[in-house]
């Protein structure tokens, strides 16, 4: 209601309060001139009228004169009373439909406002965030679905309680502190806390509080909003730990490495021992088996590593062969017995039965003994070590590879070492017979043993399946022949043998594999080793054959004599060494 309509009906209202005066008024002003015109008319009709006759007639006259001005009077009088009576009887009405059109207003805009209120607490409802309000005295006044269910209350279970009612004083202690900081210093406070929910399952909730006016900017309370940033949390702490730590080995980095220089170059931690570590072959074993067989031994070196010394100083890997541990407060003599002890790790890896490869790694030291000396250089001393220690023990590492590499083959395949032991003693007869030298029978028997060195590549399941192979299946058994070759390139005692590794599946009439040779191009040790590999595989029991007899097998040889076998050797090998 305006003011315009305020000042009507209290006009009004006065105006009513003023009918028994305006009453009394019309009343008094009639007596008053009936009873001057009574007297007067009565003086004056005596003073000029004797006859009784004519007084009677002016008695007459005077009665209808007093009646007419009186009427008159009277209906001016009443006329204006009621004619204000009407204007504020109209005044009135149309104050009461303004009243009842600001009612209806009001109404709708009532009716709006809910509705917008419930609008508001829906969307509120629907947000996964965790919201809420609190007054002055810390008690909640508001709480959305996300905040209950996360602590398995009801909404009229918390408003109107504050934390220690509902959370308890471990908890409260923590929200009051912050609760406080808001309102004390009306001021946004940004917080992050460990939160649990009402199964005991801890989060990490991010919450910004902000302090909330009325209409005269007075503080009366906060408003509270919560988000869960566990995952935010888990993925920011993989990504600080990527950045510090290698993928493959879960050792630190080269990155982290350099903090760690930093960290520990303090006088408090002299001596700072440094030991520099390259794992031996690792080349031969990606270029011959693969970077799976390669990334196997980074991986077995660094769980030694970690044994040895994940106590004692920080382990890091720094390329793709090397390692550097820092030793804080060890001396000299302390870290070679560390390497030591990674060495003699490092063999009985080798010698446990479950461990089918090899694991070596070269190591040297140096000791950092006064702070003026830089870690480079120290650094540098500890790789001029471990680079010595490399070309020292260099062809017995190689031996040691092959023979874990040779261990590996026996146990993915069915072949045993004494089915290379008699396909030795096999091919020693024929090379004898053949009038072969020394060397050559040498290298029939190395070959007799590393022939299929290159099945370490293969897929164990595929060496010993029963049933026919797919072709995909047969690619991978046919790559064998040059993954031996590239296993034994890399060693210098070997490399005389690769070419005949190479060639051992190649076919007398062309159809062998990898190369498509035929007769004659096919190297000599490759025509033996073809042949007695054939029959001694026919002679044994294998999982997708059973064993020929010799008969069997001497007919099968002659058959395929001049198209898989070199005829001249085949027949040599059936008649003079077979018989």
């Amino acid at each position: 209601m305006n003011r315009r309509e305020t000042d009507k009906n209290g006009s009004f209202r006065r105006f009513l309060n003023n009918i028994k005066g305006r009453a009394l008024w019309i009343t008094v002003v009639y007596l008053v001139i009936g009873s001057a015109w009574i007297i007067i008319s009565d003086i004056l009709s005596k003073a000029f009228f004797e006859d009784s006759s004519d007084l009677v007639l002016v008695s007459i006259i005077k009665g209808l004169v007093y009646v007419i001005v009186t009427g008159l009077v009277i209906f001016t009088m009443i006329y204006k009373a009621l004619k204000e009576v009407h204007q504020a009887k109209q005044e009135t009405e149309n104050a009461n439909e303004e009243l009842l059109k600001s009612i209806d207003e009001y109404k709708h805009l009532y009716i709006e406002y809910s509705n917008k209120q419930s609008l508001l607490k829906s969307l509120i409802s629907t947000i996964p965030d965790h919201i809420f309000y609190k007054d002055r005295e810390y008690r909640y006044i508001s709480c959305n679905n996300a905040f209950t269910d996360f602590h398995g209350k009801k909404e009229e279970n918390i408003i109107s309680k504050n934390d220690y009612e509902i959370f308890g004083s471990a908890v409260a202690d923590r929200i009051r502190a912050i609760d406080m900081a808001v309102l004390n210093d009306e001021k946004e406070v940004r917080t992050e806390m460990e939160v649990f929910d009402h199964e005991g399952n801890m989060y990490i909730f991010e919450s910004i509080l902000t302090p909330y006016y009325d209409a005269n900017k007075h503080c009366i309370g906060l408003i509270g909003v919560g988000r869960d940033i566990t995952e935010r949390k888990k993925r920011e702490e993989e990504v600080i730990y990527l950045s510090q730590h290698d993928i493959l080995t879960g050792l630190y980095n080269r990155l982290y490495l350099e903090k760690a220089y930093n960290q520990l170059d303090n006088l408090e931690n002299l001596p700072i021992s440094v030991i520099i570590g390259d794992i031996n072959g690792l080349k031969m074993v990606n270029d011959s088996l693969g970077h799976k067989y390669g990334d196997q031994s980074i991986k077995d070196i660094a769980e030694i590593l970690k044994k040895c010394c994940a106590e004692k100083g920080v382990i890091a890997r720094t390329g793709g062969d090397e390692f550097v541990l820092i030793l804080p407060k060890t001396e000299n003599k302390a870290a070679y017995e560390l390497i030591k002890e990674i060495a003699k790790e490092c063999n009985s890896h080798l010698e446990n039965i479950n461990n089918t490869f090899y694991a070596s790694i070269s190591l040297g030291c140096a000791t950092k003994v006064t702070l003026e000396e830089s870690f480079d250089k120290i650094t540098q001393q500890a790789e001029e070590n471990m680079y010595r220690q490399k070309i020292f023990e260099y062809k017995s590492q190689h031996s040691a590879i092959l023979t874990s590499i040779k261990k590996t083959m026996f146990e993915k395949s069915f072949e045993t070492e004494s089915h290379a032991e008699r396909m030795a003693v096999l091919s020693r007869k024929i090379g004898e017979y053949m009038g072969l030298t020394q060397d050559e029978i040498t290298a029939l028997e190395l070959l007799s043993n590393l022939h299929d060195i290159g099945k370490i590549s293969i897929d164990a399941g595929i060496l010993s399946k029963p049933g026919k192979l797919t072709d995909d299946e047969w690619v991978q058994i046919k790559r064998h022949p040059e993954v031996g070759y590239r296993i034994t390139q890399v060693s210098p005692d070997l490399m005389h043998i690769s070419e005949y590794i190479l060639s051992h599946h190649e076919r007398w009439d062309g159809k062998g594999y990898p190369q498509g040779l035929k007769e004659k191009d096919i190297p000599l040790l490759s025509r033996i080793i073809a042949i007695v590999d054939s029959y001694d595989a026919m002679t044994q029991d294998r999982p997708y054959s059973k064993a020929k007899t010799l008969a069997q097998a001497k007919k099968e040889i002659l058959d395929n004599a001049g198209k898989q076998f070199d005829p001249v050797i085949a027949q040599l090998f059936v008649e003079k060494i077979l018989s």
